[in-house]
């Protein structure tokens, strides 16, 4: 049988040798998210229901628990997202989807084990921190794992350890000097604006592992499809199994072709995916589409701008009013 033991660890090296730890027996890993208030944590278990629990406060148990259903062999991974509702959905993957993912993103970035080392400094409970500590492990490319992200110790990490690639979101990437990093993988938020050279844009899911468009460019093995009404498909080997359902058992996230519905909208453009925002994202104002992130790229570029979101308002005439939250960069 294969069981669920979840991870309620701090980031660092004993996270890493829990993780494999767990791997090696043949079971499967949740990541709890240390962030949460221990009421909703309590919440988010016995949703998840794990047959152990692993922790660093002395409390941890690794008796079977009667009610945890049990998963498939080959399962390494059930991964919390809320999606569009806030209630959380459990995603599965398995080892052969993970090392897929992981080996691909390595193929991209040609990473060297004997050149390279991560450093994994984002949630753990999300694939964009996880992610690091994944494909490390399933590819033997060295790691440092930190407690939540240090903009101090990501600046020095090139130095203190030899870190050459990191993951990163935007407003984490606005704080810090990556220059003496050889790859900045760049996920979460769309982000305006330019980058350095060294720096990546990925798109991706929880669904997928991680990212899977790097630079507008799939990576080996994904297929991508662009729907005439924008609709953004993928297909590929590191999909996730499924989504397991209260009872245990877990559902297709594909259609009958194996395609991944998205939800979100994109296009090509000269042979690479522009991914435009949700599908929920979209604001209809007059007849006429107006996706947020563009507007908030151009609201950006002004020197009294700090930070803008858009959005859009109902009206009764336009269907909705654009509407721009800014944060002035002098709020005196």
């Amino acid at each position: 049988m294969t069981r669920l033991v979840a991870l309620d660890l701090a980031g660092g090296p004993e996270f890493v040798a829990a993780l494999q730890r767990t791997w090696d027996r043949g079971d499967a890993a949740f990541v709890v998210d240390r962030r949460l208030p221990e009421s909703a944590k309590r919440d988010l278990l016995r949703t998840v229901r794990p047959h152990a629990i692993v922790a660093d406060d002395g409390s941890s148990s690794r008796r079977s628990n009667p009610i945890a259903p049990s998963l498939e062999p080959g399962d390494a991974l059930v991964v919390a997202t809320s999606g569009s509702t806030g209630s959380p959905k459990l995603v599965v993957h398995t080892f052969a989807g993970l090392e897929v993912q992981a080996r691909a993103v390595h193929s991209r970035l040609e990473v060297a084990p004997g050149r390279d080392r991560w450093l994994a400094c984002l949630p753990l409970s999300h694939l964009g921190g996880l992610g690091v500590v994944i494909r490390s492990l399933l590819t033997g490319t060295p790691v440092d794992v930190i407690d939540g992200f240090d903009g101090d110790f990501v600046d020095q990490a090139p130095e203190r350890l030899g870190s050459t690639l990191i993951s990163l979101v935007p407003t984490a990437l606005d704080r810090v000097d990556t220059s003496r990093y050889r790859w900045v993988v760049l996920g979460g938020a769309a982000d305006p604006g330019d980058r350095a050279s060294n720096v990546v844009r990925t798109y991706g899911l929880t669904e997928t592992g991680g990212g899977v468009v790097f630079g507008g460019v799939p990576l080996d093995g994904v297929e991508v499809a662009v729907d005439a009404d924008g609709a953004i498909r993928l297909r590929g080997p590191m999909l996730a199994r499924g989504r397991r359902l209260e009872d245990g058992t877990v559902e297709p996230l594909t259609d009958e072709d194996g395609w991944l519905h998205t939800g979100d909208q994109g296009r090509w453009d000269e042979g690479r995916l522009v991914v435009h925002g949700r599908h929920d994202d979209l604001i209809v104002s007059g007849g006429e589409n107006v996706w947020p992130t563009p507007v908030e790229r151009a609201l950006s570029t002004h020197p009294s701008v700090a930070e803008a979101a858009v959005v859009g308002v109902a009206d009764p005439q336009w269907g909705q009013r654009v509407v721009a939250v800014v944060v002035p960069t002098d709020p005196g």
